[in-house]
């Protein structure tokens, strides 16, 4: 059965060069298909001065959703129906999730719990109460199935309802230990990945699904780790995300638990038991846990910006990030004209974007 051609255009526009989450949602928006984005794009990449990116091939993205399927995955595409509510809030939001699992636990609240791969056996243990107790009070726990807490947190939830967020392809077992609980999961709770199929998991994909793993939950929980590890980023991006940030405090004398007492110190929530969490949760306003289908305002294609435009806020960036909002104030044009220059700017390959909403020349 061939695949849907909206599905094979968005996932060409999701692989292809220079196009990040932010820039495939305002080509949506912009133009209101997939394939018409990609019909457009080399003119927008000419206006900022480039080539057009390498676009992924029509065969490439079929091939990965007939591998999907053969796995017994699904996508799950921004915009549409079964994407996570609380993640498509987010700019940086992942345009596709591939998924296999109980799709279900999708609609439950669910809390982060995170920590250092080489914990302490009493600090696994904990993470392992702690996460069954989320599970009793209704809770699905969200993780990255790595060594230490992350597999104590699954472990503790696996009969409840655990999401496991992987950084490589959905087929790639990391760590190899964990190839039977990555099993357990997909049969018994969910796997999600950013990564095509095939993907082995490299640095630089750990911190994109940190950023899924707190933007999946209402709040993150950071059992034990050190001031610079991937737990405290997975905390960060809990705050940047406007998210309620937890953790359990430690000997002041453990390494472990240096970040824990810092984050403490910076205002996170301290808590010692499953009740002390939902309590941290509770001032929270419930949230819908589907998202609502996104207009993508198809519609006539804004005229061209006139050259002045274009020079007044090209001039303003320059290899420092620069918040965009700056941009605004600072040019005197309108959003639309802003955003417009800046999206062929990087898909011509001269910008780059950064947290914060910030930008800057490549």
């Amino acid at each position: 059965m061939p695949a849907p051609p909206d599905a094979v255009a968005r996932l060409r526009l999701i692989r292809s060069d220079n196009i990040g989450p932010v820039t495939y949602f305002q080509l949506l928006a912009r133009f209101g298909s997939a394939q018409a984005a990609i019909d457009a794009i080399p003119d927008l990449a000419a206006r900022g001065g480039g080539r057009a990116p390498r676009l992924a091939p029509a065969a490439q993205v079929e091939r990965e959703i007939e591998t999907v399927a053969r796995l017994g995955a699904r996508h799950l595409f921004l915009g549409q129906s079964l994407y996570p509510a609380l993640l498509a809030e987010l700019e940086s939001a992942p345009p596709a999730l591939i998924a296999k699992g109980d799709f279900s636990l999708l609609d439950r609240p669910a809390v982060a719990v995170v920590g250092a791969r080489n914990a302490s056996a009493a600090a696994c243990r904990f993470a392992r109460m702690l996460a069954q107790g989320l599970g009793d009070a209704g809770q699905v726990v969200v993780s990255g199935l790595a060594r230490g807490i992350d597999t104590a947190a699954h472990d503790g939830a696996l009969a409840t309802g655990t999401i496991a967020v992987i950084a490589g392809g959905i087929d790639i077992c990391y760590p190899p230990e964990n190839e039977e609980r990555q099993r357990a999961i997909a049969a018994r709770g969910l796997l999600l990945a950013e990564q095509p199929p095939g993907t082995e998991p490299r640095a630089r994909h750990f911190p994109y699904r940190n950023r899924i793993i707190a933007g999946l939950a209402q709040g993150t929980v950071v059992v034990e780790a050190a001031p610079k590890s991937g737990s405290l980023i997975t905390a960060r991006h809990a705050t940047e995300f406007g998210r309620e940030v937890m953790a359990v405090p430690g000997s002041p004398l453990d390494p472990r638990a240096q970040g824990c007492n810092l984050l403490i110190r910076e205002g996170a929530t301290l808590v010692q038991t499953a009740e002390d969490v939902i309590e941290a949760l509770s001032p929270i306003h419930p949230r819908p846990f589907r998202q609502r289908r996104l207009d993508y305002g198809g519609g006539p294609v804004p005229a061209d910006i006139d050259a002045e435009t274009r020079r007044r806020v090209t001039g303003l960036l320059g290899p420092t990030p620069v918040p965009v909002d700056e941009l605004l104030r600072q040019s005197g044009a309108t959003p639309a004209a802003v955003h417009t220059v800046l999206l062929e700017l990087e898909l011509a390959g001269r910008l780059e974007r950064h947290a914060g909403g910030r930008v800057s020349l490549a």
